[in-house]
């Protein structure tokens, strides 16, 4: 059975990639600069976030394509799956980079590592600790 759902938009991300032309294929390719303004309603939650420290950063990809399934990745021949990729395009496009903070001031959060385009709606933000265990 399927079912809708409803997510709320925290927040707006600002960045200078307004296309896929001029933004990296993934954020951890650039170090620009790029701004995540929480709306003043969820200020509270941002208390413990520190600067230097990593964030996961979840957004919507309203400019993507929802209707593909297939895809050739970069650098590939062969069409997969977008469940087998990290195409932009797809069913539900929701987006995560894993950025650093550079500064907070208030609601606003400067963050390096960022792939999002200009004015992308903000989803949810978790601390990232890197820590892998085999």
């Amino acid at each position: 059975m399927r079912e809708e759902m409803l997510l709320r938009k925290i927040g707006i991300i600002y960045s200078e990639y307004t296309s896929g032309e001029n933004a990296p294929r993934q954020g951890k390719y650039s170090d620009k600069e790029s701004i995540v303004e929480i709306f003043e309603e969820y200020m509270s939650a941002l208390d413990g976030l520190k600067v230097g420290k990593s964030i996961l950063v979840a957004y919507w990809g309203d400019r993507a394509d929802r209707t593909v399934l297939k895809t050739i990745p970069p650098f590939m021949t062969e069409e997969l799956g977008v469940f087998a990729t990290r195409s932009p395009n797809r069913p539900n496009p929701i987006a995560l980079c894993i950025c650093e903070i550079i500064s907070i001031d208030k609601n606003k959060l400067r963050v390096k590592g960022l792939d999002a385009f200009n004015e992308s709606p903000l989803l949810d933000i978790k601390i990232h600790n890197v820590r892998i265990d085999y």
